[in-house]
């Protein structure tokens, strides 16, 4: 089977798929610091607050929706409207096979025709290989904020990592 994925933007019925992939992450790794698992409903309204400046993407091999990624608005205050912040996850048993580049470079594409001007991107510190994802694609380390997530009865550092577009 090709494993190449297709990048396109989400519509409402990739939600379930989404949502699915999200909660594997709520459940079982600290690459959320989210607790308790996202309902579809309140993934419907987090989809309906995204649109073309602030895109969700999914990859898919075939039918099957791998993937997906989006930029949101970075802080609601009007002088940050330029700065986005970035998501990205794979579906677990797709690991390694170019999937999250394909949505990051996907989404820089996105993020700079949509005229933003840097991209920010929250790590747990525990997440090696998305930390080298990002420096792949050219993002720097910017923070390194120590304790700030407690999941999982341990305490949590995040890296702040940034690419200017």
């Amino acid at each position: 089977m090709n494993t190449d994925p297709s990048i396109r933007p989400a519509v409402v019925s990739d939600l379930p798929a989404i949502n699915d992939i999200y909660n594997f992450y709520v459940l079982n790794s600290t690459a959320t610091y989210q607790e308790e698992p996202e309902t579809l409903e309140s993934r419907q309204a987090w989809f309906d607050r995204h649109g073309p400046v602030h895109p969700v993407t999914v990859a898919h091999v075939g039918d099957a929706v791998v993937g997906w990624a989006s930029l949101s608005p970075y802080h609601p205050r009007s002088a940050y409207r330029r700065t986005v912040e970035s998501s990205v996850y794979v579906d677990s048993s797709m690991h390694r096979r170019g999937m999250g580049q394909a949505l990051m470079r996907d989404l820089i594409s996105r993020a700079r025709a949509a005229g933003h001007h840097t991209i920010i991107a929250g790590i747990d510190a525990e997440q090696a290989p998305s930390v080298a994802l990002h420096e792949s694609l050219g993002f720097a380390r910017v923070a390194h904020l120590r304790e700030v997530g407690f999941k999982f009865a341990r305490w949590l550092d995040v890296i702040y990592m940034q690419l200017m577009l």
